[in-house]
Protein backbone atom coordinates (compact mmCIF):
# COMPACT_ATOMS: atom_id res chain seq x y z
CA UNK A 1 0.00 0.00 0.00
CA UNK A 2 1.27 3.69 -0.87
CA UNK A 3 2.01 5.13 2.72
CA UNK A 4 1.90 8.94 3.54
CA UNK A 5 4.99 10.84 3.89
CA UNK A 6 5.62 11.69 7.72
CA UNK A 7 6.26 15.49 6.32
CA UNK A 8 3.21 15.94 4.50
CA UNK A 9 0.89 18.53 6.44
CA UNK A 10 -2.27 16.64 6.41
CA UNK A 11 -1.22 15.00 9.59
CA UNK A 12 -0.29 18.38 10.72
CA UNK A 13 -3.44 20.39 10.20
CA UNK A 14 -7.15 19.65 9.72
CA UNK A 15 -10.52 21.16 8.72
CA UNK A 16 -10.30 24.89 7.60
CA UNK A 17 -6.52 25.12 8.53
CA UNK A 18 -5.45 22.59 6.14
CA UNK A 19 -7.80 23.67 3.41
CA UNK A 20 -7.05 27.03 3.70
CA UNK A 21 -2.88 25.80 3.39
CA UNK A 22 -4.44 23.85 0.26
CA UNK A 23 -5.82 26.57 -1.01
CA UNK A 24 -2.62 28.74 -0.33
CA UNK A 25 -0.86 26.13 -2.73
CA UNK A 26 -3.81 26.65 -5.56
CA UNK A 27 -3.19 30.16 -5.09
CA UNK A 28 0.71 30.39 -5.51
CA UNK A 29 -0.20 28.06 -9.12
CA UNK A 30 -2.85 30.58 -9.80
CA UNK A 31 -1.21 33.60 -9.24
CA UNK A 32 1.80 32.70 -11.79
CA UNK A 33 -1.37 32.35 -14.24
CA UNK A 34 -2.41 35.78 -13.57
CA UNK A 35 1.70 36.92 -13.81
CA UNK A 36 2.12 35.04 -16.98
CA UNK A 37 -1.03 36.74 -18.79
CA UNK A 38 -0.53 40.38 -16.92
CA UNK A 39 2.91 40.56 -18.22
CA UNK A 40 2.59 40.69 -21.49
CA UNK A 41 0.80 44.09 -21.22
CA UNK A 42 3.94 45.60 -20.55
CA UNK A 43 6.49 43.77 -22.36
CA UNK A 44 4.15 44.69 -25.78
CA UNK A 45 4.82 48.15 -24.99
CA UNK A 46 8.85 48.05 -24.07
CA UNK A 47 10.67 49.89 -26.99
CA UNK A 48 13.71 47.46 -26.70
CA UNK A 49 11.22 44.09 -27.42
CA UNK A 50 8.92 45.94 -29.78
CA UNK A 51 11.58 47.94 -32.07
CA UNK A 52 14.65 46.31 -31.93
CA UNK A 53 14.41 42.37 -31.08
CA UNK A 54 10.85 41.29 -31.98
CA UNK A 55 11.05 44.00 -34.80
CA UNK A 56 6.72 44.58 -35.37
CA UNK A 57 7.21 48.22 -34.51
CA UNK A 58 9.24 51.10 -34.79
CA UNK A 59 10.12 53.77 -32.10
CA UNK A 60 7.96 57.34 -32.13
CA UNK A 61 10.36 60.05 -30.40
CA UNK A 62 7.72 62.87 -31.14
CA UNK A 63 4.94 61.46 -28.40
CA UNK A 64 5.25 63.40 -25.39
CA UNK A 65 7.88 60.00 -24.02
CA UNK A 66 9.51 57.71 -26.82
CA UNK A 67 6.92 54.36 -27.37
CA UNK A 68 6.59 51.49 -30.06
CA UNK A 69 4.22 51.89 -32.76
CA UNK A 70 3.45 48.98 -33.97
CA UNK A 71 3.60 48.31 -37.86
CA UNK A 72 3.05 44.59 -38.15
CA UNK A 73 -0.06 43.88 -35.28
CA UNK A 74 0.18 40.44 -37.05
CA UNK A 75 3.14 39.30 -35.67
CA UNK A 76 2.33 41.07 -32.18
CA UNK A 77 -0.84 39.49 -31.78
CA UNK A 78 0.46 35.81 -32.78
CA UNK A 79 3.85 36.35 -30.43
CA UNK A 80 1.18 36.84 -28.05
CA UNK A 81 -1.40 34.17 -29.09
CA UNK A 82 0.86 31.50 -29.51
CA UNK A 83 1.16 30.71 -26.05
CA UNK A 84 -2.80 30.17 -25.93
CA UNK A 85 -2.00 26.79 -28.63
CA UNK A 86 0.49 25.78 -25.63
CA UNK A 87 -1.87 26.56 -23.00
CA UNK A 88 -4.24 24.05 -25.55
CA UNK A 89 -1.44 20.92 -25.44
CA UNK A 90 -0.66 21.53 -22.03
CA UNK A 91 -4.08 21.22 -20.83
CA UNK A 92 -4.85 18.20 -22.64
CA UNK A 93 -1.48 16.60 -21.70
CA UNK A 94 -2.32 17.41 -17.81
CA UNK A 95 -5.51 15.98 -17.83
CA UNK A 96 -4.54 12.71 -19.68
CA UNK A 97 -1.57 12.37 -17.07
CA UNK A 98 -2.92 13.86 -14.44
CA UNK A 99 -5.68 11.08 -14.51
CA UNK A 100 -2.52 8.38 -14.42
CA UNK A 101 -0.44 9.85 -11.67
CA UNK A 102 -2.47 11.99 -9.69
CA UNK A 103 -2.38 15.99 -9.09
CA UNK A 104 0.25 16.39 -7.04
CA UNK A 105 2.85 15.30 -9.68
CA UNK A 106 1.18 17.13 -12.63
CA UNK A 107 1.26 20.44 -10.28
CA UNK A 108 5.17 19.62 -9.93
CA UNK A 109 5.69 18.94 -13.61
CA UNK A 110 4.04 22.25 -15.00
CA UNK A 111 6.03 24.24 -12.32
CA UNK A 112 8.92 22.43 -13.97
CA UNK A 113 7.82 22.89 -17.61
CA UNK A 114 6.68 27.07 -16.59
CA UNK A 115 10.38 27.42 -15.84
CA UNK A 116 12.08 26.37 -18.79
CA UNK A 117 9.53 28.34 -20.62
CA UNK A 118 10.21 31.40 -18.89
CA UNK A 119 13.71 31.13 -19.18
CA UNK A 120 13.56 30.56 -23.28
CA UNK A 121 11.75 33.62 -22.94
CA UNK A 122 14.09 35.73 -20.59
CA UNK A 123 16.60 34.76 -23.31
CA UNK A 124 14.57 35.54 -26.87
CA UNK A 125 16.88 36.71 -29.35
CA UNK A 126 14.70 37.08 -32.25
CA UNK A 127 10.37 36.36 -32.85
CA UNK A 128 10.95 32.61 -33.91
CA UNK A 129 13.00 32.21 -30.80
CA UNK A 130 9.88 34.32 -28.58
CA UNK A 131 7.35 32.01 -30.49
CA UNK A 132 9.15 28.67 -29.61
CA UNK A 133 9.54 29.76 -25.86
CA UNK A 134 6.01 31.09 -25.60
CA UNK A 135 4.90 27.96 -27.02
CA UNK A 136 6.34 26.04 -24.28
CA UNK A 137 5.60 28.62 -21.27
CA UNK A 138 2.02 27.86 -22.32
CA UNK A 139 2.23 23.95 -21.78
CA UNK A 140 3.36 24.32 -18.38
CA UNK A 141 0.76 27.00 -17.98
CA UNK A 142 -2.26 24.83 -19.07
CA UNK A 143 -0.48 22.05 -17.02
CA UNK A 144 -1.32 24.23 -13.83
CA UNK A 145 -4.87 25.24 -15.33
CA UNK A 146 -6.08 21.86 -15.79
CA UNK A 147 -5.02 20.59 -12.32
CA UNK A 148 -5.11 22.88 -9.77
CA UNK A 149 -9.02 23.34 -9.90
CA UNK A 150 -9.21 19.79 -10.03
CA UNK A 151 -7.11 19.50 -7.06
CA UNK A 152 -8.77 22.27 -5.24
CA UNK A 153 -12.78 21.48 -5.65
CA UNK A 154 -12.28 18.09 -4.86
CA UNK A 155 -10.61 18.86 -1.78
CA UNK A 156 -13.13 21.74 -0.64
CA UNK A 157 -16.66 20.86 1.08
CA UNK A 158 -19.55 21.03 -1.81
CA UNK A 159 -20.67 24.54 0.70
CA UNK A 160 -17.98 26.52 -0.19
CA UNK A 161 -15.94 25.29 -3.30
CA UNK A 162 -16.85 28.87 -4.84
CA UNK A 163 -15.27 30.33 -1.73
CA UNK A 164 -12.08 28.46 -2.12
CA UNK A 165 -11.82 29.05 -5.84
CA UNK A 166 -12.72 32.96 -6.21
CA UNK A 167 -9.86 32.93 -3.42
CA UNK A 168 -7.54 31.30 -5.66
CA UNK A 169 -8.46 33.81 -8.81
CA UNK A 170 -7.90 37.05 -6.05
CA UNK A 171 -4.58 36.32 -6.19
CA UNK A 172 -4.98 34.99 -9.95
CA UNK A 173 -5.59 38.95 -10.21
CA UNK A 174 -3.10 39.72 -7.88
CA UNK A 175 -0.44 38.25 -10.00
CA UNK A 176 -1.79 40.57 -13.09
CA UNK A 177 -1.15 43.59 -10.64
CA UNK A 178 2.15 42.37 -9.64
CA UNK A 179 3.45 41.81 -13.18
CA UNK A 180 1.80 45.53 -14.31
CA UNK A 181 3.62 47.69 -11.80
CA UNK A 182 6.83 45.45 -12.24
CA UNK A 183 6.81 46.06 -15.73
CA UNK A 184 5.53 49.67 -15.19
CA UNK A 185 8.76 50.26 -12.26
CA UNK A 186 11.18 48.47 -15.11
CA UNK A 187 10.17 50.89 -17.45
CA UNK A 188 12.04 54.31 -16.21
CA UNK A 189 15.56 51.91 -16.57
CA UNK A 190 17.62 54.00 -19.07
CA UNK A 191 14.88 55.99 -20.24
CA UNK A 192 12.44 52.65 -21.38
CA UNK A 193 15.31 51.36 -24.35
CA UNK A 194 17.56 48.58 -21.32
CA UNK A 195 16.53 45.00 -22.31
CA UNK A 196 15.99 44.47 -18.48
CA UNK A 197 12.25 46.63 -18.93
CA UNK A 198 11.49 43.40 -20.51
CA UNK A 199 13.22 40.47 -19.28
CA UNK A 200 13.22 40.81 -15.91
CA UNK A 201 9.64 40.77 -15.53
CA UNK A 202 9.74 37.69 -17.64
CA UNK A 203 12.53 36.05 -15.99
CA UNK A 204 10.66 36.87 -12.44
CA UNK A 205 7.77 34.28 -12.92
CA UNK A 206 10.35 31.44 -12.07
CA UNK A 207 10.48 32.31 -8.20
CA UNK A 208 7.04 31.31 -7.97
CA UNK A 209 7.10 28.62 -9.74
CA UNK A 210 10.60 27.19 -8.20
CA UNK A 211 8.92 27.89 -4.95
CA UNK A 212 5.85 25.79 -5.86
CA UNK A 213 7.58 22.96 -6.82
CA UNK A 214 9.27 23.03 -4.12
CA UNK A 215 6.49 23.05 -1.39
CA UNK A 216 3.45 20.70 -3.11
CA UNK A 217 5.14 17.46 -2.54
CA UNK A 218 4.38 18.16 1.09
CA UNK A 219 0.58 18.65 0.38
CA UNK A 220 -2.20 15.66 -0.06
CA UNK A 221 -3.06 14.03 -3.02
CA UNK A 222 -6.90 14.62 -3.79
CA UNK A 223 -8.83 11.82 -1.59
CA UNK A 224 -11.27 11.31 -5.12
CA UNK A 225 -8.48 10.92 -7.33
CA UNK A 226 -6.94 8.01 -4.27
CA UNK A 227 -10.52 6.74 -4.49
CA UNK A 228 -10.28 6.18 -8.38
CA UNK A 229 -7.13 4.20 -8.37
CA UNK A 230 -7.63 2.02 -5.54
CA UNK A 231 -6.23 3.78 -2.56
CA UNK A 232 -9.23 4.10 -0.51
CA UNK A 233 -7.08 4.21 2.69
CA UNK A 234 -5.17 7.41 2.44
CA UNK A 235 -8.02 8.41 0.81
CA UNK A 236 -10.17 8.02 3.93
CA UNK A 237 -7.64 9.07 6.11
CA UNK A 238 -7.10 12.86 4.13
CA UNK A 239 -10.97 12.64 3.88
CA UNK A 240 -11.45 12.37 7.53
CA UNK A 241 -8.30 15.46 8.26
CA UNK A 242 -9.63 17.98 5.55
CA UNK A 243 -13.28 17.34 7.46
CA UNK A 244 -12.45 16.50 11.08
CA UNK A 245 -12.11 14.22 13.06
CA UNK A 246 -15.15 15.62 15.31
CA UNK A 247 -17.20 15.37 12.02
CA UNK A 248 -16.02 11.59 11.40
CA UNK A 249 -19.54 10.39 10.25
CA UNK A 250 -19.92 12.95 7.48
CA UNK A 251 -16.53 12.07 6.17
CA UNK A 252 -17.00 8.17 6.14
CA UNK A 253 -20.43 9.13 4.37
CA UNK A 254 -18.67 11.03 1.66
CA UNK A 255 -16.01 8.74 1.55
CA UNK A 256 -18.60 6.00 0.67
CA UNK A 257 -20.30 8.52 -1.64
CA UNK A 258 -17.21 8.75 -3.00
CA UNK A 259 -16.15 5.33 -3.60
CA UNK A 260 -19.78 3.98 -4.72
CA UNK A 261 -19.75 6.79 -7.78
CA UNK A 262 -16.31 5.96 -8.62
CA UNK A 263 -17.80 2.02 -9.29
CA UNK A 264 -20.68 2.88 -10.78
CA UNK A 265 -18.33 5.58 -13.33
CA UNK A 266 -16.10 2.69 -14.12
CA UNK A 267 -18.79 0.25 -15.38
CA UNK A 268 -21.18 3.63 -17.52
CA UNK A 269 -17.91 5.23 -18.71
CA UNK A 270 -15.95 2.82 -20.80
CA UNK A 271 -15.01 5.36 -23.42
CA UNK A 272 -13.00 7.93 -21.47
CA UNK A 273 -10.56 9.32 -24.08
CA UNK A 274 -10.42 12.85 -25.01
CA UNK A 275 -12.28 12.04 -28.83
CA UNK A 276 -14.79 9.62 -26.86
CA UNK A 277 -15.60 12.84 -24.48
CA UNK A 278 -15.74 15.03 -27.63
CA UNK A 279 -17.48 12.85 -29.81
CA UNK A 280 -19.94 11.71 -27.88
CA UNK A 281 -22.38 14.86 -28.04
CA UNK A 282 -23.03 13.45 -31.80
CA UNK A 283 -26.00 10.80 -32.09
CA UNK A 284 -25.53 6.79 -31.97
CA UNK A 285 -25.29 6.13 -35.59
CA UNK A 286 -22.48 7.95 -35.91
CA UNK A 287 -20.85 6.87 -33.18
CA UNK A 288 -21.52 9.48 -30.14
CA UNK A 289 -24.08 8.60 -27.35
CA UNK A 290 -20.96 6.54 -25.69
CA UNK A 291 -21.04 7.65 -22.19
CA UNK A 292 -24.85 7.26 -21.68
CA UNK A 293 -26.44 8.88 -18.92
CA UNK A 294 -23.64 10.22 -18.05
CA UNK A 295 -23.72 12.22 -21.11
CA UNK A 296 -19.88 13.66 -21.12
CA UNK A 297 -20.23 15.32 -24.58
CA UNK A 298 -22.67 17.75 -23.25
CA UNK A 299 -20.80 18.67 -20.45
CA UNK A 300 -17.54 18.52 -22.83
CA UNK A 301 -19.26 21.36 -25.12
CA UNK A 302 -20.73 23.66 -21.98
CA UNK A 303 -17.44 24.12 -20.29
CA UNK A 304 -15.52 24.88 -23.58
CA UNK A 305 -18.31 27.42 -25.29
CA UNK A 306 -18.58 28.77 -21.49
CA UNK A 307 -14.68 29.41 -21.51
CA UNK A 308 -15.01 31.35 -25.24
CA UNK A 309 -17.83 33.50 -24.04
CA UNK A 310 -15.29 34.46 -20.93
CA UNK A 311 -12.68 36.04 -23.60
CA UNK A 312 -15.18 37.08 -26.08
CA UNK A 313 -17.42 39.37 -23.41
CA UNK A 314 -14.14 41.70 -23.65
CA UNK A 315 -11.50 41.15 -20.57
CA UNK A 316 -8.89 39.76 -23.34
CA UNK A 317 -8.59 43.14 -24.91
CA UNK A 318 -9.20 45.25 -21.72
CA UNK A 319 -6.33 42.86 -19.70
CA UNK A 320 -3.86 42.94 -22.80
CA UNK A 321 -4.22 46.26 -24.59
CA UNK A 322 -5.31 48.27 -21.59
CA UNK A 323 -2.51 51.50 -22.23
CA UNK A 324 -4.27 51.26 -26.35
CA UNK A 325 -7.66 51.65 -24.67
CA UNK A 326 -7.07 54.66 -22.60
CA UNK A 327 -4.92 56.07 -25.32
CA UNK A 328 -7.54 55.71 -27.48
CA UNK A 329 -9.96 57.63 -24.48
CA UNK A 330 -7.35 60.64 -25.03
CA UNK A 331 -5.01 60.21 -22.07
CA UNK A 332 -0.85 60.39 -22.82
CA UNK A 333 1.53 57.67 -22.89
CA UNK A 334 2.80 57.60 -19.34
CA UNK A 335 -0.96 58.90 -17.98
CA UNK A 336 -2.61 55.64 -19.84
CA UNK A 337 -0.18 53.19 -18.04
CA UNK A 338 -0.44 54.18 -14.73
CA UNK A 339 -4.37 54.14 -15.14
CA UNK A 340 -4.12 51.21 -16.47
CA UNK A 341 -2.43 49.86 -13.30
CA UNK A 342 -5.20 51.21 -11.32
CA UNK A 343 -7.54 49.18 -13.31
CA UNK A 344 -5.57 46.11 -12.50
CA UNK A 345 -6.07 47.05 -8.99
CA UNK A 346 -9.57 47.50 -8.69
CA UNK A 347 -9.80 44.21 -10.53
CA UNK A 348 -7.97 42.61 -8.22
CA UNK A 349 -9.82 43.88 -5.15
CA UNK A 350 -13.62 43.15 -7.05
CA UNK A 351 -12.72 39.51 -7.06
CA UNK A 352 -13.22 39.65 -3.19
CA UNK A 353 -16.88 40.28 -4.25
CA UNK A 354 -16.98 36.45 -5.79
CA UNK A 355 -16.00 34.87 -2.55
CA UNK A 356 -18.87 36.25 -0.49
CA UNK A 357 -21.41 36.08 -2.86
CA UNK A 358 -20.66 32.70 -5.60
CA UNK A 359 -21.98 29.95 -2.83
CA UNK A 360 -24.98 32.63 -1.96
CA UNK A 361 -26.58 33.31 -5.56
CA UNK A 362 -24.73 30.44 -7.29
CA UNK A 363 -23.26 29.97 -10.40
CA UNK A 364 -26.11 31.25 -13.38
CA UNK A 365 -27.04 34.62 -11.33
CA UNK A 366 -23.62 35.68 -10.58
CA UNK A 367 -23.06 35.16 -14.34
CA UNK A 368 -26.34 37.29 -15.27
CA UNK A 369 -25.36 40.22 -13.25
CA UNK A 370 -22.28 40.02 -14.61
CA UNK A 371 -23.32 40.18 -18.26
CA UNK A 372 -25.72 43.37 -17.58
CA UNK A 373 -22.63 45.52 -15.69
CA UNK A 374 -20.43 44.50 -18.52
CA UNK A 375 -22.24 44.76 -21.55
CA UNK A 376 -23.11 48.54 -20.71
CA UNK A 377 -20.11 49.17 -19.26
CA UNK A 378 -18.59 48.05 -22.63
CA UNK A 379 -21.14 50.18 -25.15
CA UNK A 380 -21.09 53.14 -22.93
CA UNK A 381 -16.94 53.14 -22.93
CA UNK A 382 -17.00 52.89 -26.47
CA UNK A 383 -20.02 56.01 -27.17
CA UNK A 384 -17.37 57.90 -24.86
CA UNK A 385 -14.34 56.75 -26.50
CA UNK A 386 -15.93 57.99 -29.85
CA UNK A 387 -16.36 61.90 -28.11
CA UNK A 388 -13.31 61.92 -26.80
CA UNK A 389 -12.16 61.35 -30.36
CA UNK A 390 -14.46 64.04 -32.58
CA UNK A 391 -14.50 66.25 -29.92
CA UNK A 392 -10.95 67.00 -28.86
CA UNK A 393 -11.95 70.34 -26.67
CA UNK A 394 -13.62 68.09 -24.41
CA UNK A 395 -11.35 65.16 -24.70
CA UNK A 396 -10.63 64.50 -20.70
CA UNK A 397 -14.08 64.62 -19.97
CA UNK A 398 -15.24 62.17 -22.10
CA UNK A 399 -11.96 60.12 -21.39
CA UNK A 400 -12.35 60.00 -18.05
CA UNK A 401 -15.96 58.79 -18.23
CA UNK A 402 -14.74 55.95 -21.04
CA UNK A 403 -11.99 54.95 -18.38
CA UNK A 404 -14.60 54.88 -15.28
CA UNK A 405 -16.39 52.55 -17.31
CA UNK A 406 -13.85 50.34 -17.99
CA UNK A 407 -13.03 50.43 -14.56
CA UNK A 408 -16.79 49.30 -13.99
CA UNK A 409 -16.02 46.72 -16.53
CA UNK A 410 -13.19 44.80 -14.82
CA UNK A 411 -14.37 45.23 -11.78
CA UNK A 412 -17.85 43.40 -12.63
CA UNK A 413 -15.75 40.77 -14.54
CA UNK A 414 -13.49 39.88 -11.49
CA UNK A 415 -16.73 39.63 -9.49
CA UNK A 416 -18.59 37.06 -11.44
CA UNK A 417 -16.85 35.64 -14.78
CA UNK A 418 -13.60 35.27 -13.73
CA UNK A 419 -14.25 32.50 -10.99
CA UNK A 420 -17.00 30.37 -13.17
CA UNK A 421 -15.89 29.68 -16.25
CA UNK A 422 -12.85 28.10 -14.37
CA UNK A 423 -14.62 26.28 -11.49
CA UNK A 424 -17.68 24.99 -13.42
CA UNK A 425 -15.82 22.56 -15.45
CA UNK A 426 -14.20 21.33 -12.02
CA UNK A 427 -17.09 20.73 -10.74
CA UNK A 428 -19.48 19.28 -13.54
CA UNK A 429 -17.53 15.66 -14.81
CA UNK A 430 -17.49 12.38 -13.31
CA UNK A 431 -14.62 11.17 -11.15
CA UNK A 432 -13.43 9.29 -13.82
CA UNK A 433 -12.24 12.18 -16.09
CA UNK A 434 -12.52 15.03 -13.94
CA UNK A 435 -9.17 16.51 -14.97
CA UNK A 436 -9.74 15.27 -18.69
CA UNK A 437 -13.07 17.52 -18.28
CA UNK A 438 -11.30 20.51 -17.01
CA UNK A 439 -8.77 19.94 -19.81
CA UNK A 440 -11.80 20.35 -22.03
CA UNK A 441 -12.36 23.97 -20.27
CA UNK A 442 -8.77 25.00 -20.92
CA UNK A 443 -8.71 24.09 -24.11
CA UNK A 444 -11.89 26.68 -24.69
CA UNK A 445 -10.19 29.26 -22.73
CA UNK A 446 -6.91 28.69 -24.91
CA UNK A 447 -9.12 28.68 -28.44
CA UNK A 448 -11.19 31.92 -27.02
CA UNK A 449 -8.05 34.05 -25.55
CA UNK A 450 -6.08 33.10 -28.76
CA UNK A 451 -8.86 33.97 -31.08
CA UNK A 452 -9.33 37.22 -29.26
CA UNK A 453 -5.56 38.40 -28.73
CA UNK A 454 -4.84 37.43 -32.14
CA UNK A 455 -7.69 39.54 -33.69
CA UNK A 456 -7.80 42.46 -31.00
CA UNK A 457 -4.97 44.15 -32.53
CA UNK A 458 -6.10 44.57 -36.31
CA UNK A 459 -10.06 45.17 -34.23
CA UNK A 460 -8.83 48.20 -32.37
CA UNK A 461 -6.69 48.90 -35.61
CA UNK A 462 -9.25 48.78 -37.84
CA UNK A 463 -12.67 49.44 -36.01
CA UNK A 464 -11.22 51.49 -33.08
CA UNK A 465 -14.20 51.82 -29.88
CA UNK A 466 -16.59 49.79 -32.10
CA UNK A 467 -14.56 47.25 -30.38
CA UNK A 468 -15.78 47.73 -27.37
CA UNK A 469 -19.53 46.92 -29.20
CA UNK A 470 -18.60 43.47 -29.83
CA UNK A 471 -17.60 42.95 -26.48
CA UNK A 472 -21.17 44.37 -25.22
CA UNK A 473 -23.21 42.82 -27.57
CA UNK A 474 -21.38 38.92 -26.71
CA UNK A 475 -22.23 39.79 -22.94
CA UNK A 476 -25.90 40.39 -24.05
CA UNK A 477 -26.05 36.98 -26.18
CA UNK A 478 -24.71 35.30 -23.23
CA UNK A 479 -27.40 36.20 -20.83
CA UNK A 480 -29.60 33.54 -22.90
CA UNK A 481 -27.55 31.02 -23.60
CA UNK A 482 -26.71 30.29 -19.80
CA UNK A 483 -30.35 30.99 -18.58
CA UNK A 484 -30.94 27.90 -21.15
CA UNK A 485 -27.97 25.46 -21.27
CA UNK A 486 -26.39 26.18 -18.01
CA UNK A 487 -27.83 23.70 -14.79
CA UNK A 488 -26.64 25.37 -11.40
CA UNK A 489 -23.88 23.55 -9.52
CA UNK A 490 -24.10 25.69 -6.33
CA UNK A 491 -24.75 23.65 -3.37
CA UNK A 492 -24.27 19.88 -4.93
CA UNK A 493 -21.85 17.27 -4.31
CA UNK A 494 -19.41 16.14 -6.79
CA UNK A 495 -21.37 13.05 -6.84
CA UNK A 496 -24.73 14.38 -7.21
CA UNK A 497 -23.35 16.29 -10.85
CA UNK A 498 -24.46 12.24 -12.54
CA UNK A 499 -27.65 13.09 -11.50
CA UNK A 500 -28.13 17.31 -12.72
CA UNK A 501 -26.93 15.90 -16.11
CA UNK A 502 -28.81 12.74 -16.61
CA UNK A 503 -31.48 14.06 -18.93
CA UNK A 504 -31.71 13.51 -22.62
CA UNK A 505 -32.31 17.00 -22.95
CA UNK A 506 -29.97 19.81 -23.46
CA UNK A 507 -32.73 22.54 -21.91
CA UNK A 508 -31.95 23.23 -18.41
CA UNK A 509 -35.37 22.94 -17.43
CA UNK A 510 -34.92 19.32 -18.07
CA UNK A 511 -31.92 18.91 -16.23
CA UNK A 512 -33.41 20.86 -13.33
CA UNK A 513 -36.70 18.57 -13.68
CA UNK A 514 -35.02 15.06 -14.06
CA UNK A 515 -32.24 15.90 -11.41
CA UNK A 516 -35.38 16.82 -8.62
CA UNK A 517 -37.32 13.28 -9.80
CA UNK A 518 -33.87 11.23 -9.27
CA UNK A 519 -33.49 12.82 -6.24
CA UNK A 520 -36.79 12.08 -5.28
CA UNK A 521 -36.66 8.50 -6.07
CA UNK A 522 -33.16 8.42 -4.31
CA UNK A 523 -33.63 10.69 -0.71
CA UNK A 524 -31.46 9.35 1.16
CA UNK A 525 -28.25 10.18 -1.26
CA UNK A 526 -25.72 10.24 1.66
CA UNK A 527 -27.42 7.85 4.10
CA UNK A 528 -27.49 5.61 1.01
CA UNK A 529 -23.72 5.64 0.62
CA UNK A 530 -23.22 4.57 4.22
CA UNK A 531 -24.97 1.08 3.10
CA UNK A 532 -23.36 0.97 -0.43
CA UNK A 533 -25.84 1.78 -2.96
CA UNK A 534 -25.77 3.69 -5.80
CA UNK A 535 -26.99 7.74 -5.57
CA UNK A 536 -28.79 6.74 -9.02
CA UNK A 537 -29.97 3.76 -10.58
CA UNK A 538 -27.82 1.44 -13.38
CA UNK A 539 -31.04 1.79 -15.66
CA UNK A 540 -30.48 5.73 -15.62
CA UNK A 541 -26.31 5.56 -15.89
CA UNK A 542 -26.77 2.91 -18.99
CA UNK A 543 -25.46 0.29 -16.69
CA UNK A 544 -26.20 -3.09 -17.87
CA UNK A 545 -29.12 -4.64 -16.06
CA UNK A 546 -27.03 -6.79 -13.39
CA UNK A 547 -25.40 -4.27 -12.32
CA UNK A 548 -28.11 -2.36 -10.23
CA UNK A 549 -28.52 1.02 -7.67
CA UNK A 550 -30.35 2.60 -5.23
CA UNK A 551 -33.39 0.75 -5.84
CA UNK A 552 -32.64 -1.50 -2.80
CA UNK A 553 -29.66 -3.61 -4.73
CA UNK A 554 -26.04 -3.53 -4.63
CA UNK A 555 -23.93 -1.71 -6.65
CA UNK A 556 -20.62 -3.87 -6.61
CA UNK A 557 -20.22 -7.06 -6.03
CA UNK A 558 -20.14 -8.34 -2.49
CA UNK A 559 -22.89 -6.83 -1.46
CA UNK A 560 -22.50 -4.71 1.61
CA UNK A 561 -19.75 -3.11 2.49
CA UNK A 562 -16.39 -2.77 0.39
CA UNK A 563 -16.06 -3.36 -3.16
CA UNK A 564 -14.90 -6.91 -2.58
CA UNK A 565 -17.42 -8.05 0.59
CA UNK A 566 -14.75 -6.37 3.14
CA UNK A 567 -15.40 -4.08 5.99
CA UNK A 568 -12.28 -2.14 5.54
CA UNK A 569 -13.45 0.83 7.97
CA UNK A 570 -10.85 0.29 10.23
CA UNK A 571 -8.34 0.17 8.11
CA UNK A 572 -5.20 2.32 9.54
CA UNK A 573 -2.97 4.30 7.73
CA UNK A 574 0.45 4.35 7.68
CA UNK A 575 3.04 6.99 8.02
CA UNK A 576 6.76 6.55 6.62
Amino acid sequence: MDLISKHNIVHRYEKRKLLIAVNCVAGLAIFFFGYDQGMMGSVNVSIDYGAYVMKYGHIDKEANAPQVVVDNSLLQGGIVSVYYLGTLVGCLLGGWIGEKIGRIKVMALGAVWGVVGASLQTSAMNPDWMICARLVNGIGTGMLNVIVPVWATETASHTSRGQFVAIEFTLNIFGVVVAYWLGFGCSFVNDGYSPFVWRFPIAFQIIPLLFLFAIVWFFPESPRWLVKVGREAEARYILGRLRGEDEYGLAEAEFQDIRNVAELEKKSGKYNSYFHMFWDVFPKFMGGGTSGKLHLGRRVQLVIWLQILQEWIGIAGVTIYANDIFNQAGYSVFKSRWIAGINDVFYMFSTLIAVFTLDRLGRRVTLYWGCVVMGISMFLAGGFSRLAQDNPDKAAQYGAAGAAFTFIFTAGFGATWLTVPWLYPAEIFPLQVRAKGNAWGVVGWSIGNGWTVLLLPTMFKNISEKTFYVFGACNAISIPIVWAFYPESNQRTLEEMDLLFAADSWWNWDAERTFARLKEENPDLVQAAQRHQSVVSGTEMGLPSGRKGSRGMSLVPGGEGSPDGSDDNNEKITVK
